[in-house]
């Protein structure tokens, strides 16, 4: 059967007629490429009514294509993405990619500030290339970051202690977010496993999100790291909105939908 149903042509928008089979099957394509669609934009794309884009949206959520969001619809592949990598997985995951984005990262911090690395193989990055400077104050809850740190003789470290959770070596709870409470911090590096326009930032694991969020609350700046293939991810647990960030570095090739989203939200893109 043709992805419109029975009736491929059919009368839309003030009796206009359309292969409406053809366009579904191109939204189809597009969400898969990009992760997410909006509306607005696929409405102006087709010369169709808004109203006529969400009627798609509902078929093609009902065939399994993709899941309906604000504004548009997300890749049904990209929703809820529950297994999380294992951490020796992670390290050795876009590791070029990574070093390069923890080299340029490293580089963005100045003697006399404080600065979180949240946990995660991109932070660790960061950790390799910190100057080793007794005027920058490093505070984190990962224990392989932590080892890093611990082999540079004047940099001030800050361990948040808590719960260990052995499947990523990093401290989480109520103690961990507790050691925020009263603290501020000039830049923290936030590590993504979702970065979607509509959807925000994302994990895996709940208190990690409800530990990031601390950390952002704690932070003049927040600056987003990640590789490139994490766009269009999401995980159940959202960290924060996208506009909520001041920096994203990743490394080459960043789609043209996150540079126009910098644009239009705010944040300054660096790549690696």
């Amino acid at each position: 059967m043709p992805m419109g149903g029975k009736t491929d042509v059919t009368k839309e928008d003030g009796g206009m007629v359309r292969d409406t089979s053809e366009r579904r099957l191109r939204i189809s394509t597009m969400v898969r490429e990009r992760g997410s669609v909006q509306v607005a934009p696929l409405a102006q794309r087709f010369g169709v009514s808004m109203q006529t884009i969400r009627k798609d949206l509902r078929y093609l959520e009902t065939r399994g294509v993709m899941e309906r969001s604000y504004g548009g619809a997300i890749s049904a592949d990209a929703v809820n993405v529950t297994a999380e990598p294992a951490v020796e997985v992670k390290r050795s995951s876009h590791a070029d990619e990574k070093m390069r984005i923890g080299k340029l990262a490293a580089a963005m911090v100045r003697p006399g500030e404080s600065i979180v690395l949240d946990s995660g193989t991109t932070a660790l990055q960061i950790a390799h290339f910190l100057p080793d400077d007794e005027d920058i104050t490093v505070l984190t809850n990962d224990l392989d970051i932590l080892s890093v740190l611990a082999t540079k003789e004047r940099l001030n470290i800050v361990m948040l202690g808590g719960m260990l959770r052995r499947k990523n070596r990093a401290f989480y709870g109520a103690q961990t977010v507790a050691a925020l409470e009263n603290l501020r911090v000039d830049k923290l590096f936030l590590g993504v496993d979702g970065f979607d326009i509509e959807c925000g930032i994302t994990t895996h694991y709940e208190p990690e999100a409800l530990l990031n969020r601390k950390m952002v609350e704690a932070a003049r700046e927040v600056i987003a790291v990640t590789d490139v293939s994490k766009f269009g991810r999401v995980c159940l647990h959202r960290i924060v909105k996208i506009d909520d960030i001041h920096h994203l570095i990743a490394d080459k090739n960043v789609p043209a939908e996150i540079h126009a989203a910098s644009q239009r939200l705010g944040f300054k893109v660096h790549e690696a």
